[in-house]
C-alpha cells in the first residue's frame, strides 16, 4: 500500500492538502467518490478491500467500521479488478493492521501527547481505531492518494495531511520530536529500492532522537518473484507491482548499520486470530519452513547517536 513509491517529487512538499472539489460525472455513481489510482497507489484499494471484508464478519479479528463504510462510498470495480476477497487473505491483512495497532497503542500509552507519522497511509483507517483523544497524527502521501483520502475520510484538528514523497525529508521539518514520535510505514518500504530504504531509516533516526519506527517487509524470495516474473499476480488475480526490497528474518539485525542512533531492532509478532491462519500467524517464527521466509513487522528504536559519529563536540 505504498502511495509514496513513485518518482521523487523535486518541488517543495506542500505542508497541507486543500480539499478538491467533489465532482461526479460521466459514468460515476451518484453519491460516490471515484477512485482513479494506478500502479502502486492502487494497492491502497486492495488493502482496504480485504480489511473491510474481514471487518464485516461478525467474528472479525479487527473491528473497523470505517473501512466497511468506505467500500460503500468509493466508486471502484473492486471485485472485477481484484477478484473475490478470500477470507484467509482478508484475515492476514487484518492481523497485520492489528499488529501495527498494538505498536501505536503502546506508544500512545507511554507518550499520550506524542505524534504518529503515517507514511504512505493510503486509505488506512488506523487513526479511528487507536486514537486516544490527544495524539497528533500526520499522514504523508502523494497528491493523488491524499486527495482521495481527504474526500472520503473526515479529518479533525489533530490530523494533518502532508503532500510529499516519503523519501523527501522535507516532511520531517514540521514534526516536533519533543513529545515523542512514532513513524509507521505499513505496506510501503517493499516498493522502494534498498538504498532508498536505508536513507529513509537513517533520516528518521537522525530527525527523531528517542523516537520509534515500525514497518513491514516481504521476504527476499517474494521480492525476487515480483521483480523477475512478468504480470505477477497475487491471490484473487490482482496484479502485483514490483517489490524491489525484501528482507528475511536473518537480515533484520543488519538494519542497525543504517544509522548509529538505532538502539534496538526487534520483531513485532502478529496477533493470534481465527482458525488455521489465526493460529499460525503468531507462531510462524518457530516453524522451520516459515522462520526465514515470511512477511515481517519490525520495530526500530532511536537513541542519540554517539557524539563522535555525529560530529558534535
Amino acid at each position: 500500500m505504498s502511495e509514496a513509491a513513485q518518482p521523487v517529487v523535486r518541488r517543495a512538499c506542500a505542508p497541507r492538502l486543500t480539499a478538491p472539489h467533489r465532482t461526479l460525472g460521466g459514468n460515476s455513481v451518484p453519491g460516490r467518490v471515484k477512485a482513479d489510482l494506478k500502479g502502486v497507489p492502487e494497492t491502497a484499494l486492495w488493502t482496504l478491500y480485504h480489511r473491510a471484508a474481514e471487518a464485516a464478519r461478525p467474528d472479525t479479528v479487527l473491528p473497523d467500521p470505517r473501512a466497511v463504510q468506505l467500500l460503500t462510498e468509493i466508486e471502484f470495480p473492486f471485485r472485477e479488478r481484484m477478484g473475490a476477497a478470500r477470507p484467509w487473505l482478508a484475515q492476514a491483512i487484518a492481523l497485520r493492521a492489528l499488529g501495527f495497532d498494538r505498536v501505536v497503542r503502546a506508544f500512545l500509552a507511554d507518550r499520550p501527547d506524542g505524534t504518529v507519522v503515517a507514511l504512505g497511509e493510503g486509505l488506512e483507517t488506523q487513526f479511528w481505531r487507536v486514537d486516544n483523544g490527544r495524539a497528533q497524527w500526520v499522514t504523508v502521501d502523494l497528491n493523488g492518494p491524499l486527495a482521495l483520502r481527504k474526500r472520503v475520510l473526515p479529518h479533525g484538528a489533530r490530523q494533518r495531511l502532508v503532500a510529499c514523497d516519503a523519501r523527501d525529508s522535507q516532511w520531517m521539518a514540521d514534526i516536533d520530536p519533543s513529545r515523542g514520535v512514532l513513524v509507521t510505514a505499513q505496506g510501503l518500504l517493499m516498493y522502494l529500492q534498498p538504498a532508498q530504504v536505508t536513507r529513509l531509516i537513517a533520516a528518521c533516526a537522525d530527525a527523531f532522537p528517542g523516537g520509534t519506527m515500525v514497518f513491514d517487509t516481504v521476504s527476499r524470495r517474494f521480492s525476487t518473484r515480483t521483480r523477475t516474473r512478468t504480470r505477477t499476480k497475487g491471490p484473487g488475480g490482482h496484479r502485483l507491482p514490483p517489490m524491489p526490497w525484501g528482507m528475511d528474518a536473518v537480515d533484520r539485525d543488519h538494519l542497525r548499520q543504517a544509522h548509529p542512533a538505532i538502539s534496538e531492532v526487534s520483531e513485532v509478532p502478529l496477533p493470534a486470530g481465527r482458525g488455521f491462519i489465526g493460529y499460525l500467524a503468531p507462531r510462524a517464527a518457530a516453524l522451520p519452513l516459515l522462520r526465514t521466509d515470511r512477511p515481517l513487522i519490525t520495530r526500530l528504536r532511536f537513541g542519540a547517536a554517539p557524539a563522535s559519529l555525529t560530529g558534535q563536540p
